[in-house]
């Protein structure tokens, strides 16, 4: 976070070698590295577009809880 409490830098992931081996684990992660936006799906990467933390926050959530419902079937 910076001086105001913007959060200027984040990684976001899910890891589960069950379902993914590739990329360490990571079946889904968002993260800003490089200075870039951008979500990380079983090794595919896409920019997404940036409209704050707390809505990719919100997407991870859903996301991931996606997956998880996904593992109880």
């Amino acid at each position: 976070m910076d001086s105001k409490g913007k959060v200027v830098r984040y990684n976001l992931a899910y890891i589960n070698h069950d379902i993914f081996q590739g990329d360490n684990g990571r079946v889904l992660g968002y993260d800003n590295a490089h200075g870039v936006h951008h979500r990380h799906c079983k090794g595919k990467v896409e920019a997404v577009e940036f409209q704050g933390f707390g809505d990719i926050e919100e997407r991870f959530e859903a996301e991931w809880l996606a997956f998880s419902r996904k593992g109880k079937k």
